[in-house]
């Protein structure tokens, strides 16, 4: 009776852990999502840059003990003034994709609101050559072709499509992309670069500084509200702590997954979240869909796994 190597034990270890991070970076992004539509649409709190705010002072408050006590990754020190401002701006421009986001999701369904964001590609494409002139190759372009017309056609076969939604969904998925290729314009120098994790523990606090008086002129009833919400909803409070803590969680395995993989898995793997978000969405909130619909939405996912590809190729 043969008993297996230490080889392939260690080997065996290593696949569950690498299998659970995944399974728990779906569940953290894909229950933000849920839990945001959950609160913003279902139950009346229709405060999304408050509820953004939270997001942020958890990912502050976490960031710091996860860096800071808990060692996770290690403390990487602001070097420079001009460093710092470059991160603020990053952080900026991340508090409109994120509020924008939250924002559609008052007024579309989630199903919608994927197909719309799964067009990240197009506009970081867009901003890659704006800024950097960074041109890819024709046919990965061509790749970008079907991702825009997918939303068009989703756009035209959506039954509860909502303008001022869909703008702020197209305005968050743009921002989002501007970011990434900011972040990579800003932070390229090699001494002030950080990890995604670092990053994150100086940009929570300066968001949460820029959407405070946001919330207080935006929002100034959105403390009454909330405690006259949580006397009909009693786990209102609980919900949107679990949402804020679950916010962190998805950035900290978003880290943690392209750490122990690679950057072109975690693409693979998020067109295929995005996939699954659409299903358990529907299947809990029962929004109606059409077949015009989920084509258009199947074809900007195809779109967007080309793309990859063929950016995957050209290198």
């Amino acid at each position: 009776m043969s008993s297996s190597s230490p080889t392939s034990t260690q080997s065996e270890k290593q696949t569950l852990f690498i299998a659970s991070l995944i399974i728990f970076w779906y569940s953290s992004n894909i229950g933000v999502l849920l839990l945001n539509k959950l609160l913003l649409s279902n139950y009346g709190f229709s405060f999304p840059i408050f509820l953004t705010m939270c997001h942020m002072s958890a990912c502050a408050v976490l960031s710091y003990v996860s860096i800071v006590f808990l060692k996770i990754v290690p403390f990487q020190r602001i070097r420079s003034r001009s460093q710092f401002l470059r991160i603020a701006t990053l952080s900026i421009v991340f508090c409109g994709s994120v509020v924008g986001g939250n924002i559609s999701l008052r007024y579309l369904p989630v199903s919608f609101n994927q197909a719309v964001g799964a067009t990240t590609p197009f506009f970081t494409a867009l901003f890659a050559y704006m800024i950097t002139q960074k041109r890819e190759a024709w046919t990965t372009y061509g790749c970008l072709v079907p991702v825009v017309a997918g939303v068009v056609i989703a756009s035209g076969g959506e039954p509860s499509f909502h303008l001022y939604g869909f703008i702020m969904c197209i305005s968050a998925t743009a921002a989002r992309a501007f970011k990434s290729v900011l972040q990579g314009v800003l932070l390229s120098n090699e001494g002030e670069k950080l990890n995604s994790m670092n990053l994150l523990l100086y940009m929570s606090p300066i968001a949460v500084l820029a959407l405070l008086p946001a919330t207080l002129i935006m929002e100034p009833n959105v403390i009454d509200a909330t405690i006259t919400l949580a006397m009909t909803h009693r786990h209102l409070v609980l919900l949107i702590l679990i949402n804020s803590i679950m916010a962190y969680g998805a950035n900290l395995l978003n880290f943690l997954v392209t750490k122990h993989t690679s950057a072109l898995t975690l693409q693979v793997l998020g067109n295929a979240k995005g996939a699954v978000a659409v299903v358990i969405s529907i299947l809990l909130f029962r929004n109606p869909v059409t077949f015009i619909g989920i084509a258009g939405y199947a074809m900007t996912v195809m779109g967007v796994v080309a793309y990859g590809e063929s950016k995957r190729r050209s290198k």
